[in-house]
């Protein structure tokens, strides 16, 4: 992979899973039965096949993000998965040595995104999983292959790490916080590198 593509990939991850603009303090804090509240009057609903399990809704994010060159994205399904006030953010090391967050309301996301993802298609899948849930929360450590059409060779790998909410009714994705791999940071073997 040459200099330009590399580069090209690593915007481009950034983007694909991260923002900028902050939510009121008090979104950020609102109870789940607040939150859906605000999601049933603002956002799009959920297919309940999508929030039904940790599984489904991470499934659901890859799916919305994945497709051909050329394919409109389903931003309403996107929407419909995430908490108010959440979070997309991705860890950079720049080549200062130095790791920054590029953080994105789902907003950020969609409008950074959307012209790369049909530009270029895109297909995101997990290649390994681990989990931990304590409650109504749960962290998931997904590590994830980039590709630009389904069959081919991955052009990036990383790991997503899921910060999960279930509101008593359904799932909620809270945060996608994630960082590719690169020279020097290859992903470990328990988490399937």
């Amino acid at each position: 992979m040459n200099l330009l593509s590399l580069r090209k990939s690593t915007v481009f991850c950034a983007l694909v899973l991260a923002g900028a603009s902050l939510q009121p303090a008090a979104s950020q804090s609102a109870p789940a039965s607040a939150q859906a509240a605000a999601s049933a009057a603002g956002a799009p609903a959920a297919r309940p096949s999508d929030v039904s399990s940790e599984s489904a809704i991470i499934q659901a994010v890859y799916d919305v993000i994945s497709g051909p060159k050329g394919q409109q994205r389903d931003w309403n399904r996107m929407r419909s998965l995430f908490v108010p006030g959440a979070r997309l953010i991705s860890a950079h090391t720049g080549s200062d040595g130095l790791t920054t967050a590029h953080v994105m309301s789902v907003e950020d996301y969609i409008r950074l995104g959307e012209p790369l993802l049909k530009k270029d298609g895109f297909f995101e899948r997990e290649a390994h999983r681990t989990e931990d849930r304590f409650g109504n929360i749960a962290q998931v450590f997904s590590t994830y292959e980039s590709r630009h059409e389904v069959n081919a060779k991955p052009f990036q790998r990383g790991i997503n790490s899921f910060q999960l909410l279930f509101d008593g009714h359904r799932w909620w994705v809270v945060t996608i916080y994630w960082q590719g791999e690169r020279p020097g940071l290859s992903i470990p073997k328990e988490y399937g590198g």
